[in-house]
């Protein structure tokens, strides 16, 4: 399904003109406007911050000197008690 064509169009805007009528469409525009607006500025945010992440993990950790990993152990149960009677 493609675009509607300038006959579409006109269908539409009829439509949306009965609907709303003739005050409201300044109204209606601006808001559409502001909205698309406010969509990409989000988007535009979001494409910065995914780039900053590709880079940080695209860079080598050369500020971090490697250390070696030391195995922890699990602490070892207590000695259950007896009180005399085996």
């Amino acid at each position: 399904m493609g675009m509607p064509g300038p006959t579409e169009w006109v269908v539409i805007l009829m439509i949306v003109l009965v609907l709303f009528g003739a005050k409201k469409l300044p109204e209606l525009a601006k808001s559409l406007g502001q909205g698309m607006n406010e969509f990409r500025k989000a988007r535009q945010e979001f494409d910065k911050e995914l780039q900053q992440v590709t880079e940080v993990v695209k860079a080598p950790a050369q500020s971090v000197p490697a250390q070696p990993v030391q195995a922890v152990q699990a602490p070892q149960p207590a000695p259950a008690k007896t009180d005399g009677l085996v």
